[in-house]
């Protein structure tokens, strides 16, 4: 009683009293605020599983990661750079570039105005060892043949059905109709892996999710790991803040609480 801690639940965060079996809930670090702690767990999760438990993330490999400065993507930089020389390709819209390179990301690119498949094989023309898919339709095909030899595609979303406020079923039918397929024995063939993660059916793996968060506190602990906080917006004001990721201007992740932040900039201190 009284502890502070992070939650894990599927849904019904959005509100000011939550209960949540024990199970799901981590202590907090010392110094981490709420916050930090609000944009930890499911990002940090997803990237870590996929980056390490999937894809075996190791020194002096190359990752593609689909945007790049959303909340799973700014953890999935954070965490290779924990790796030896990992090679950082990052999509994302022009005027993030220059903070992902801050962050650590070797190649920024501009997914509206350039083929990313092309620019990667520009670099590096044998492709990656990793491609981090949260977009799904035809751009799962095009991250399977971005692939080295013994590559890993871990798909973890289908964004690409997300095309503005409303439901766009064009849209749907048309990364539907595009989904990437393959069978075994092509991949025997290609000497590649392909990989669907989803943390939200993980409900029963408690002791395998508390081994990754206690991995994910030592990191934070060590400074090795920061949620990046795009900003932090009030339940009064959830529109906007849904227009925030929409309209694709969040760098990190977008907050809600409560109440409206005491500052008067929504723009959390990182």
């Amino acid at each position: 009683v009284g502890d502070k801690v992070m939650v894990l639940a599927r849904s019904g965060l959005w509100q000011e009293v939550v209960n949540v079996p024990v199970s799901q809930t981590f202590p907090m670090p010392e110094g981490m605020s709420f916050e930090e702690a609000a944009a930890l767990l499911v990002n940090y999760i997803t990237a870590y599983m996929v980056l390490f438990d999937f894809g075996n993330l190791r020194p002096n490999q190359s990752v593609l990661i689909h945007m790049a400065a959303g909340g799973v993507g700014t953890a999935a930089i954070q965490l290779c750079k924990t790796v030896e020389n990992v090679t950082i390709f990052g999509t994302a819209s022009a005027s993030k570039h220059d903070l992902l390179k801050e962050s650590g990301v070797a190649h920024p690119i501009d997914y509206r105005t350039m083929d990313y498949a092309e620019e990667v094989r520009k670099i590096s023309p044998k492709g990656v060892d990793i491609v981090l898919d949260p977009l799904g339709g035809s751009d799962t095909s095009k991250a399977f043949n971005l692939l080295k030899p013994m590559g890993k595609l871990i798909t973890y979303g289908v964004a690409n059905l997300l095309t503005g406020q409303k439901k766009n079923l064009m849209a749907m039918a048309k990364t539907w109709w595009n989904q990437f397929s393959i069978t075994a024995l092509q991949l025997l063939h290609q000497n590649k892996a392909v990989c669907g993660y989803h943390l939200g059916y993980m409900d029963e793996e408690a002791e395998l999710i508390r081994s990754v968060v206690a991995k994910l506190v030592n990191l934070y602990s060590q400074g090795k790991i920061k949620p990046k906080i795009d900003s932090v917006w009030p339940f009064d004001q959830v529109a906007e803040a849904m227009r925030q990721m929409q309209e694709k201007k969040n760098v990190g992740k977008v907050i809600l609480v409560p109440e409206a932040p005491k500052e008067e900039s929504k723009k959390a201190e990182n």
